[in-house]
């Protein structure tokens, strides 16, 4: 008999601290409203303060008595990932989750502040530096969990060490796959280090199956006619949903690290939450290893020996 979790099945979150980034809006938002509603700490970690005041009216709206502070994040800036982790530790004394969720999809080829490739350096390079940032305040806390999301386009997708910045040759959507790999693959290798140093810290994956969501371009809450019609075409499950297999990873207290959680459904579309061991195949130690050491390089971030 399958197993259909829902938040109804989320423990209570009381005396939780929850950093989620991206929480404004799509599969983030629906993160921030269900934590809010078990009685966490969120902190929204969103690049659009007054798009997230506006979100954070209507949570309150919901559960009167949430807790909820917005803080400035581009994950595209390195400047004001750093600003942000500085100004978490100025705020709090702990953290608990860590859902590293915002992320930018097929976008033009663009450039970040730091000269990245757009979707390399937010989606990976961002999350990377945000939780290397941040993990001090994480180690040995009780059930402190990261939680990365990546996507189910990383079937097929590979690591281009010899191209990262795009100045080879940029294909959108190879290199949207290329980032989400490279969530997973970081989930992966995080969980091996923490575990080798002696934290109690544990780090997770999830993905959303296709879920409808403002997930287009960074900072734009716009899109074409075209894409809209693919968004329907191809989004069998809302956002609420969407959100499920990260909820599972954050909270569901039989899990102990590296488990990569996804929807049950044929072909991981849609669904209620399940450990997904179909891509354990892709984490290649040789690979991962290879991209932490270029995630340290490109950032300045040294995580655990």
């Amino acid at each position: 008999m399958k197993n259909n979790w829902t938040t109804y099945q989320m423990p209570n979150q009381q005396g939780t601290t929850v950093v989620i980034t991206g929480a404004s809006s799509g599969i983030g938002y629906e993160i921030a409203r269900a934590f809010a509603a078990k009685g966490a700490q969120v902190v929204m970690a969103i690049r659009n303060l007054e798009k997230g005041e506006e979100v954070a009216r209507q949570l309150k709206r919901e559960n009167p008595g949430a807790s909820l502070k917005l803080m400035k994040l581009d994950l595209s800036d390195l400047a004001s990932v750093r600003k942000f982790a500085h100004e978490y530790r100025q705020t709090y004394d702990t953290l608990h989750l860590l859902i590293n969720n915002a992320g930018v999809m097929t976008p033009p080829f663009q450039k970040t502040k730091d000269g990245f490739e757009l979707q390399f350096g937010s989606n990976h390079l961002g999350h990377f530096a945000l939780t290397g940032l941040l993990l001090p305040m994480m180690n040995n806390v009780p059930s402190s969990r990261i939680v990365t999301l990546s996507s189910t386009v990383i079937k097929g997708a590979n690591i281009n060490f010899d191209n990262l910045d795009g100045s080879k040759g940029y294909n959108r959507v190879k290199f949207y796959g290329q980032s989400k790999l490279a969530n997973l693959l970081f989930a992966q290798e995080l969980n091996v280090r923490l575990k080798a140093s002696g934290s109690t810290t544990i780090s997770l994956g999830s993905h959303p199956g296709r879920a409808n969501t403002n997930l287009y371009s960074l900072g734009s809450d716009k899109t074409g006619p075209l894409m809209k019609i693919v968004k329907v075409l191809l989004a069998p499950q809302s956002a609420e949903m969407g959100a499920l297999p990260t909820l599972y990873a954050a909270t569901n207290p039989t899990l102990r690290g590296g488990e990569y959680i996804g929807p049950d459904g044929k072909g991981g579309n849609k669904g209620y939450p399940q450990v997904d061991t179909s891509v354990l195949k892709m984490v290649d130690p040789k690979i991962t290893n290879q991209l932490w050491d270029v995630s340290e390089s490109l950032t300045g971030i040294s995580y655990l020996s």
